[in-house]
């Protein structure tokens, strides 16, 4: 097994300070993989998925809160329709200029996936490979529905302390930012065909077929986008998180 060592970093930024952690193996091989996390999770909500990706992989695994989430500062603003596309040039570009990634593999898991999507866009010469996992292509009707259904589960006593967990007195502010978001009819038009269009690296698209936000519809239409031929993993028995129920 790989020798890894794990730091936590405090990132400063303009809007209040980003939480960080690093998966170093003693010998990495290969550029750093920046992880992007889904609408509700934070770097602890990995779990030990960044360590085993570090061990098998012999490189080096970056993992961030997001602003608003995790160990993060608050956010003080609502999220903006454009909010996905944004993720390249803000906290994702305050991680990479901290850390001195001039070169990165990006891997995102559901709207991280957007994110990342958009990250591998924006900077085409510095990203070597992209990774979804369970990532929307665009805005339908199972998304919504699914989220309307998250959120009635919400509403139940003692369901909002499991968010609390992780993002503590930020907690309603993360449900809402992504309910109101996507809900929102500002957001229904959103899709990623402009980045997948941009995108210049090497794609691996992970999909669980029992992704309950997302039917195969998705990673076919980022497979399609793209225009260096990626390569589609459709998961048997799967649902919206691989890197644990594959583990």
């Amino acid at each position: 097994m790989t020798d890894i060592a794990k730091q936590s970093h405090r990132i400063e930024t303009p809007r209040g300070h980003l939480y960080a952690e690093c998966w170093s193996p003693r010998k990495s091989r290969g550029v750093p993989i920046v992880l992007l996390h889904d609408s509700l999770g934070c770097v602890e909500l990995w779990r030990d998925f960044p360590l085993r990706l570090a061990q098998s992989c012999g490189r080096e695994v970056i993992a961030y809160d997001r602003l608003g989430f995790g160990r993060s500062s608050a956010c003080l603003v609502n999220l903006t329709p454009s909010f996905i596309e944004d993720e390249a040039h803000g906290d994702f570009q305050a991680v990479r200029e901290y850390f001195q990634l001039s070169q990165f593999v990006v891997f995102g898991h559901s709207v991280g996936g957007g994110m990342a999507v958009g990250c591998a866009a924006a900077h085409p010469q510095a990203c070597h490979g992209l990774i979804t996992e369970s990532a929307q292509a665009a805005v339908d009707n199972a998304i919504l529905d699914g989220i309307r259904s998250a959120a009635r589960r919400f509403a139940l006593p003692g369901q909002m302390e499991r968010l609390q967990q992780y993002h503590g007195k930020k907690a309603e502010w993360v449900l809402r930012s992504w309910v109101d978001t996507w809900l929102s009819e500002e957001f229904r038009q959103w899709n990623l065909d402009r980045q997948l269009a941009q995108v210049q690296c090497s794609a691996l698209v992970l999909h669980g077929d029992r992704d309950e936000y997302g039917t195969r519809h998705h990673p076919e239409r980022l497979c399609a986008g793209i225009s260096r031929a990626p390569t589609l993993h459709m998961l048997e028995n799967c649902g919206r998180r691989p890197h644990r129920e594959y583990a």
